[in-house]
Order: structure tokens, then sequence, then C-alpha cells
């Protein structure tokens, strides 16, 4: 019976997330994602750009950047984005940095998609454990948001170039931060990824080799499946599926996908632990377990967590002991 409420909590919030939700009709606009590529009218020609962008091991490279640049004020760090947007406002990185007493060890947070706010108790139950906790907003989130904006559908839409720039920016502006950190004279930095969060934790730590740790919580590796079998996403699958098909938005957004980046995420030197959702309906577990099923196919040993909640009630007690639990002692483990 708890169960059976717990699924009709997590329907209401998905209901709740949907209001004003606003994720743009179907476009290439490849060149938001590909420089130097032109006019691009077929999905297909989009396709051939992603498979190279894939290929291209300097895809999620960041240009380097500038100590001078860096600013650090009331325990925020801020710097600007080496991937420059059309929205002024999204292209300052802004990070609320939480101390860990007499901490070498820093955790890179990557929140989900349209959150509202940072994790206070987050951060402070991994300050306390000794712990420092950067919470960087992801694009159009938080101070980097869109003016008028009710949610983040730059982020994430049917928009296929501009879903891949947010993604690389994303990327970059956290491998930025993690070099930061490391200037800051912090000798460890894991990641933290939720969601959404949990796609850039993870290409991070796979392009990033001075990442130590990599905790996914509820990811998938196939974006594009995600979306046309997520709860969250099914109005921007209603904007795709009349002019695309599964088969073809996978194709167009190869360089998102994590399983293609599982040997990477497999090396030496990187642990990684992966959170489940049994009762997800926004990442469906079956896709969640088809990526640990490939990073254990290239050798990774993943701390696997599985719990019996939602998308949602993850939040929710008992779950969130558990997962908090399990995530200080991956964090803090040898």
């Amino acid at each position: 019976m708890y169960h059976r409420w717990l699924d009709r909590w997590d329907e209401r919030r998905a209901v709740e997330g949907e209001l004003g939700k606003n994720v743009g009709s179907y476009v290439l606009d490849g060149h938001l994602a590909f420089s130097n590529s032109q006019k691009l009218v077929k999905v297909s020609d989009f396709s051939d750009l992603a498979l190279r962008a894939m290929h291209d091991k300097t895809f999620f490279d960041p240009p380097s950047l500038s100590l001078s640049k860096i600013n650090s004020v009331d325990g925020f760090i801020s710097f600007p984005s080496a991937f420059v947007s059309s929205i002024d406002a999204n292209n300052i990185v802004v990070t609320k940095l939480t101390q860990g007493s007499k901490s070498k060890h820093a955790v890179v947070v990557f929140h989900q998609w349209n959150a509202r706010k940072r994790q206070p108790r987050l951060a402070a139950y991994l300050a306390n454990r000794g712990i420092s906790v950067a919470e960087m907003a992801l694009p159009y989130h938080l101070e980097r948001s869109r003016r008028g904006a009710t949610h983040s559908d730059f982020m994430l839409s049917a928009n296929l170039g501009r879903t891949i720039a947010s993604f690389r920016q994303a990327v970059w502006d956290g491998r930025n931060l993690v070099q930061c950190l490391r200037n800051r004279g912090y000798q460890e930095i894991s990641v933290l990824g939720f969601s959404l969060g949990a796609w850039i934790a993870g290409i991070v730590a796979a392009h990033d080799d001075s990442v130590e740790k990599a905790s996914l919580f509820l990811p998938a590796g196939s974006l594009a499946d995600m979306v046309w079998t997520g709860r969250a996403t099914r109005q921007i699958r209603m904007q795709l599926e009349a002019s695309i098909c599964l088969a073809d938005l996978n194709a167009a957004w190869r360089p998102l996908n994590l399983e293609d980046y599982s040997v990477r995420l497999a090396r030496n030197g990187l642990a990684l632990q992966v959170v489940v959702a049994e009762r997800d309906k926004v990442v469906l577990p079956c896709l969640s377990e088809r990526l640990i099923a490939r990073l254990r196919g290239f050798g990774a040993e993943p701390d696997v967590v599985r719990l019996n909640c939602g998308h949602y009630s993850i939040a929710r007690l008992p779950y969130v002991l558990f997962a908090g639990t399990r995530l200080a002692s991956f964090l803090r483990g040898s």
C-alpha cells in the first residue's frame, strides 16, 4: 500500500512539473552544435556530424580557463563559460562552494533538469564528513536562467542542435571547474550527478582523467531513449515523433550517449557508483540496468545501489537516508 501511495506521489510531482512547460518545436539547428557546419536540412547529415563529434576526443575539451577570470566571493566561485551562448546570464558559470573541514577532497555536483535551488542539506551532510561540495549551476538554470523562462527548455528540448550545445557547454564548464578546484589545492576530485546531471557527470568523468570517483544517480546510457520513454519528457517526444523516429534521434544525439563512453568510464583509477530507482517512470530502470551491463562489459565494477522508489520519491524517507549513506561511504572510501 505504501508503494502505491509513493507511485501516486511521484505522478503528482510529474504533473506539477509539466505546468507551463515549453519544450519548443522540432528543429535541427546544427550550427549550434557543430562549428563550421552548413545549414542542415536532413537529419542524416546532422547525424553524420554527430558521429564525428562522438569519435572526436577533443569535442568535450574546453579552452583553458585563465586564473585571472575566476572570482570568489561569499562562498561562490564564478568564471566566464568557455562556450558562449546567445543568453548573457548563461555565459557566467556560478558555483556554490561548501567547505569541508580541512578537506582535500571536493565533489562537483550537477543537479537535475529544471532544478529550482541547490541542495544545502546534501552539501552540509558531505561537508560534515570532510568533503567539500561544489554545486555548479547547469546552463540555463538558477543564476544562469533565461529571462522570462519558466523551465530550462534551452538545456533539453526538441531542438537537437541546441540540446547538444547545452550539454557540451555544461561539460566544458564542469571540466573547467574541476581544474579550478585543483588549482585551489584539492587533491581528490569526484563528480556527482542527479538525473540529467548524471549525464554531465558521466561525460566529465569519461573525458577528464583527473576525476577519481563518479556517482551517477538515476542515469541511463541513451539520452534519446530516456526522452522517448520518460514521464517528464513526453511533451518533447510529442514534438519529435511527427518528424523523427527513435533510431534517428539516437543517431543525432550520439555525442550524449553515455554507453558510447563506457570504455572510458571503465578506466583504471575511476571508481563508479550507480543509483537506480526501481519504480522510476522518468528514467526507466531498464535503461539504467543497460548502462550498468555495458560498464561491466568493459571491466568496470560499479557500486550499484537499487532503491524501491520512484524518480522523485528518492528524496523522501527512508530512501534519502539509504542513498545518502551509500553516497558518503562511496566518496570517503579508498
